[in-house]
């Protein structure tokens, strides 16, 4: 189940490169290659050779590959890696083959309708599974990012097709989905009675407490562990965190489920359930730094024991990067890391302005599932991002599931201000916005004193 990389293992050994600077995803757990009787490629930084005509490398470029892994992979090709474009294309064929000559068409229209766009999506689906560029992580197969990279599409032409029609006919399109959608939702108050214990409540004075456990406590956990993963810096992680909290209290003038209280925001979100999801994130994370990355076939691996620990770390990375923002180290780093926090707390308002807009209830399962789609481009696009802004010589453009992403979160924000400009343009409270304002000018403060002022000074 290894993926030969033979030639991309040589071609590191000159460059300096991973044998995939793009691949990403660990350890199998196969014996030391020093004991293995197997060929296994070496992985590893290369030294930089005494030879005059050899290229100079930079310290940037050092600095890049101290945060890479050493992986050793023996190469091995299976059935498992293979493309299978013929078949995917004969198997199609057939299918299509079926629906036009053997399967009588029903005289339905909306049926006929939603059947033909659920097939021109699978269509669609087949032809990028199958031909879309591979992006940075192959585990547990190349496929599935693929797929993720083509379900991104199609739900960008999605909300495209969403904002291009009036506020009333969007919200009741969204009944071609489901029929219980297209009807307005009150949306649940978390403030009132902020006691931690009501002694007025003789039955159970801790009812404010039981009433604030529900199912988004343990998403909150997961949510900030899945977000650390992606992230892979507890300072940025840290500062979304408490960032989105003072969103809420911003914001809870325009949508009701923001008005919390004071330690619903403090002690469960960001003390509890977030803090306690980054933590195990960065114990995660330490441990996929420290792991080490050997990959064997499966059939060259003696033991049966070996070759199930073998399949179950199919589904962990190939290799690792450990993230280093250096957000201060020049200006360039400063603005993309200020551009990557703005994005996620933009993406995260996205999620309670459009149920609020498109009038889905909470646990709907089309916001579960704009989650999981989220959870599964979000470290694809990241990794991109990083990519780019660390060695924008190697990585000239951004990659695509980070165009993308930066796309649909455009695009949903675009659909909130279309559908509901009231909302939007409720006044901010003039304390907040002061607040605010204050903030802002400190940033600026402190980019302009840090790259201009400090910086000249340095240079003179």
């Amino acid at each position: 189940m290894t993926k030969p990389d033979s030639k991309r293992s040589s071609m590191a050994l000159v460059t300096g490169r991973p044998a995939n600077a793009a691949e990403e995803q660990v350890n199998n757990g196969s014996s030391d290659p020093s004991v293995s009787g197997s060929p296994h490629h070496a992985v590893t930084p290369a030294t930089p050779t005494k030879h005059k005509s050899a290229k100079q490398v930079s310290r940037d470029n050092l600095s890049r590959r101290n945060t890479e892994s050493e992986v050793f992979d023996d190469g091995t090709n299976t059935f498992f890696w293979r493309a299978h474009t013929v078949t995917v294309l004969f198997i199609l064929t057939c299918v299509l083959v079926y629906v036009t000559l053997l399967e009588e068409t029903p005289q339905d229209t909306t049926y006929n309708t939603k059947r033909g766009i659920v097939a021109s999506i699978l269509v669609f689906l087949c032809f990028g599974v199958t031909q879309a560029k591979d992006g940075p992580f192959t585990r547990p197969h190349p496929a599935y990012w693929r797929f993720w990279l083509c379900v991104s599409v199609v739900y960008e032409l999605f909300l495209i097709f969403v904002l291009f029609q009036t506020v009333r006919d969007g919200r009741q399109f969204m009944k071609y989905i489901d029929p219980k959608l297209g009807v307005a939702l009150p949306e649940r108050d978390y403030g009132g009675n902020c006691l931690i214990y009501d002694p007025g409540n003789t039955t159970d004075p801790w009812h404010n407490i039981w009433d604030k456990m529900d199912g988004f406590v343990p998403a909150h956990f997961l949510g900030w562990y899945i977000k650390t993963l992606v992230i892979r810096d507890w300072w940025m992680c840290m500062i979304i965190s408490v960032m989105f909290e003072f969103l809420e209290y911003s914001l809870e003038h325009q949508l009701p489920n923001f008005s919390e209280c004071w330690w619903d925001h403090w002690i469960m979100d960001v003390l509890v359930c977030n803090g306690l999801g980054i933590y195990a994130g960065m114990k995660t994370l330490g441990w996929l730094s420290m792991k080490p990355y050997q990959w064997q076939g499966l059939w060259n691996i003696p033991t049966y024991k070996g070759k199930i620990k073998r399949m179950a770390f199919q589904f962990t990375p190939y290799s690792w990067v450990k993230f280093e923002w250096k957000p201060a180290s020049n200006l360039r780093r400063w603005l993309a890391v200020l551009g990557i926090i703005f994005m996620f707390l933009l993406a995260e308002l996205n999620t309670f302005y459009l149920k609020f807009v498109l009038w889905m209830p909470p646990e709907h399962y089309l916001v579960l599932l704009r989650l999981v789609f989220f959870v599964n481009v979000g470290g694809v696009a990241m990794r991109e991002i990083y990519d780019f802004m660390d060695d924008p010589k190697f990585y000239r453009k951004l990659g695509q599931q980070a165009w993308l992403v930066a796309a649909i979160t455009v695009t949903e924000f675009l659909i909130v201000v279309k559908y509901d400009p009231r909302t939007i343009m409720l006044p901010i409270p003039f304390f907040v916005t002061q607040c605010w304002f204050l903030g802002i000018v400190l940033i600026l403060s402190w980019t302009l004193w840090r790259f201009f002022i400090r910086g000249n000074v340095h240079v003179q």
